[in-house]
């Protein structure tokens, strides 16, 4: 050890966050002494949610090729293995292995923190390929090049290219390829032939046998992981790590988000197992400081290689202060910050690509007098996040929710992180055959908030009109909001409702 190493590192504003915000488990450090961690030494702006195609003939190939999709298993529907995919990969010429990936999986963040990441590296002058899911109101938004959702041509194209292809699989395995499995098997496809320089990975649901998992990312995210599809994961966090953990490969450096100690044990196992060198939020990088901003915040990060101060996040909410953290550190070990290089990246590069940063439906105003905000907050630990962003970012004097979720979701813990922020609710219904039926939900809210707090509109429409209404009935001047939330789906909907696409 060199004399450098063993004099004590002066405490700095950092380390005194990490004293507050981390708990520590001490039977980590033996899971941690054996493995690496990253320290180092020392985009274009994206593209609004598409609309639906404006040549008629366009509109009906695409139309054509969602309704050939939807014949396919949907996303609920799930046979535990790789097997298909990789058959597909296989008789495709294995178009994954020819660019580098950064694999993202947790519970919560998924797509904001894709988002990020893939600004930061088109800010860099890097191809990207983004491919994340679900989409908010149109199917191309899942596959994005350059920042942007490719075109329905494109997208309607890469179908038409790789469907004899899908077909042939379809016939040599017991069960079809899903419309998951289709859709992963485009969006590399569609990577190889543009082709990309990186390609950004959502996992669609945990890890180890998700049809994204035929990648070996050089870098692996995990977000935070909380309790989601217990069904299917797990019914603890150290379990539904376990399946997370799957994204780590041999030698990828993992980018490890503030976690449950459960998690973070099952997380830093794998790492050991594989020889992943670890970097973790609030040890090797973390939010400094933040401050509340006109339409978003202001942030002071520190990333692998130093800090990065006075960075401008357009996005409400502390949640997606860290999101924008693991973005930067994802993307500085992706470029070799803290292991080839110790130098940090540009900053002023940084500050670009955060600033022209978007989420749609991730606490996204599209109205104003009154305000009506969406957010696509469909489970507990999300819905918490949410009703703190909301009373940090808006001075409302009285917030009506309107409320559609799915049946198979943890609607009540839901409700319950909700109700604090909610002087009432319109609980509704969206068009998904996934959707809790308006009666069942309203009944649960009725023992949540109350039957007096309660309002039941089942068509989205009646709803917003309902919400806008309550909202109004201080006067104009009251401060009174409309929050959409509970699924995906029904704030894709909204949004097309009030004009957004």
């Amino acid at each position: 050890m060199s004399e450098r190493s063993e004099q004590p590192e002066p405490i700095d504003p950092f380390e005194e966050i990490i004293a507050a915000e981390t708990d520590r488990d001490p039977d980590l450090a033996v899971i941690e002494a054996g493995s690496r961690t990253l320290r180092a030494q020392g985009g274009a702006p994206q593209a609004d949610v598409p609309t639906r195609p404006a040549d008629p003939a366009v509109d009906k190939a695409l139309r054509e090729v969602e309704r050939e999709l939807a014949t396919r298993w949907g996303e609920t529907k799930l046979e535990p293995s790789v097997k298909r995919i990789a058959a597909l990969m296989d008789v495709l010429g294995e178009p994954q292995r020819s660019y580098p990936s950064i694999h993202i999986t947790g519970t919560n963040g998924k797509t904001s923190t894709a988002r990020m990441i893939e600004a930061l590296l088109g800010a860099f002058e890097l191809r990207t390929g983004r491919y994340t899911s679900p989409h908010v109101q149109s199917i191309t938004e899942r596959i994005s090049l350059d920042g942007a959702p490719v075109s329905a041509e494109r997208f309607i194209e890469t179908y038409d290219d790789i469907k004899p292809y899908i077909e042939m699989v379809d016939g040599s395995q017991e069960y079809r390829l899903s419309f998951f499995e289709v859709l992963t098997g485009m969006a590399y496809a569609a990577f190889a032939d543009a082709p990309v320089d990186v390609a950004v990975v959502e996992v669609g649901m945990g890890g180890t046998w998700d049809a994204t998992n035929v990648i070996d990312g050089d870098v692996a995210v995990v977000t935070p992981i909380d309790l989601d599809h217990t069904d299917r994961l797990g019914e603890t966090p150290a379990e539904i790590a376990a399946e997370k953990a799957g994204i780590v490969k041999q030698d990828a450096t993992v980018i490890l988000a503030q976690q449950p100690v459960d998690a973070a044990q099952v997380m830093l196992k794998k790492a050991v197992e594989v020889d992943a060198t670890v970097a973790r939020e609030g040890l090797e990088f973390g939010v400094v400081s933040r401050q509340v901003a006109v339409g978003g915040q202001m942030l002071t990060l520190r990333g692998l290689g130093g800090e990065y101060p006075e960075v401008y996040l357009p996005l409400h909410g502390p949640y997606q202060a860290h999101n924008a953290a693991v973005a930067l550190a994802a993307v500085e070990a992706f470029f070799g910050v803290g292991s080839q290089r110790p130098e940090p990246l540009d900053v002023d590069t940084v500050r670009r690509a955060f600033a022209a940063v978007s989420s749609p439906g991730r606490l996204e105003v599209v109205r104003r007098s009154p305000t009506v905000v969406l957010d696509a907050a469909h489970n507990p630990a999300g819905a918490r996040a949410t009703a703190e962003a909301v009373g940090e970012a808006f001075d409302f004097s009285r917030l009506i929710g309107v409320v559609g979720a799915s049946g198979d979701k943890n609607v009540r813990g839901l409700l319950e992180a909700f109700e604090p922020i909610f002087a009432e609710v319109v609980i509704t219904q969206n068009s998904s055959h996934r959707a809790m039926d308006a009666d069942e939900l309203a009944a649960l809210a009725v023992e949540v908030f109350g039957e007096e707090r309660v309002q039941v509109e089942p068509r989205l429409p009646d709803a917003l009109e309902a919400a806008i209404t309550l909202a109004e009935e201080e006067g104009e001047f009251a401060g009174g909001g409309v929050l959409v939330t509970g699924s995906v789906i029904t704030v894709g909907e909204a949004r097309l409702l009030l004009g957004k696409g």
